[in-house]
């Protein structure tokens, strides 16, 4: 990456404070991040997705730009916010293939089925994105937990960062959120 974690941070802390030149030299390394995050994305994807991952990062950054009023803490907390972009815009764009080919109706299926979404079954990604809407009522901070590793591809030690907790709190809870995901999937 050519850029320390500490420098990213000290660039997000500039650019909040208005140094644009922290910007153009930000640019570079939050794209390349995306880049890397939207292509773990899209390796659980099949070959020929209508969606590709230049597309996400696109979409995502635009998203992330646009992100008025937001106090960045650091580069864990900045790629948080971009893996909950990240699931908002491949939710989005499995909602409107399903919509399109499937005609509305929903299936039940297995974690394993749901993390490896194909183009052709949306529904699997939707029923994952419905349970970890159901696991944020019951627990926020397991779903965010799950957002954050599945989504974002962040280690433990960077989720602990962003949530404030111990990385053994996050290994924990990422083990009970993925058992009850499973169940939630696999009736």
């Amino acid at each position: 990456m050519g850029i320390s974690p500490g420098e990213v941070t000290n660039l997000l802390i500039q650019l909040k404070n208005g140094n644009r030149d922290a910007q153009s030299r930000l640019i570079p390394v939050v794209y390349a991040e995306l880049r890397r995050l939207a292509g773990v994305h899209m390796r659980r994807e099949r070959s020929g997705h209508t969606l590709q991952a230049t597309a996400l990062v696109h979409e995502a950054y635009l998203r992330l730009a646009g992100q008025d009023g937001i106090s960045w803490q650091n580069r864990a907390h900045f790629f948080g916010v971009a893996a909950n972009i990240m699931r908002r815009i491949l939710v989005d764009h499995a909602r409107a293939k399903h919509a399109k080919k499937r005609g509305g109706s929903d299936q039940k299926v297995s974690f394993d089925e749901a993390v490896l979404v194909q183009p052709e079954a949306p529904q699997q990604f939707l029923a994952l994105d419905e349970a970890l809407e159901r696991l944020a009522k019951r627990d926020p901070r397991q779903s965010r937990i799950v957002e954050l590793r599945f989504f974002g591809g962040l280690s433990d030690e960077e989720t602990a960062e962003v949530l404030g907790i111990s990385v053994r709190t996050v290994m924990r809870d990422w083990k009970v959120a993925r058992a009850w995901l499973y169940q939630q999937l696999n009736p």
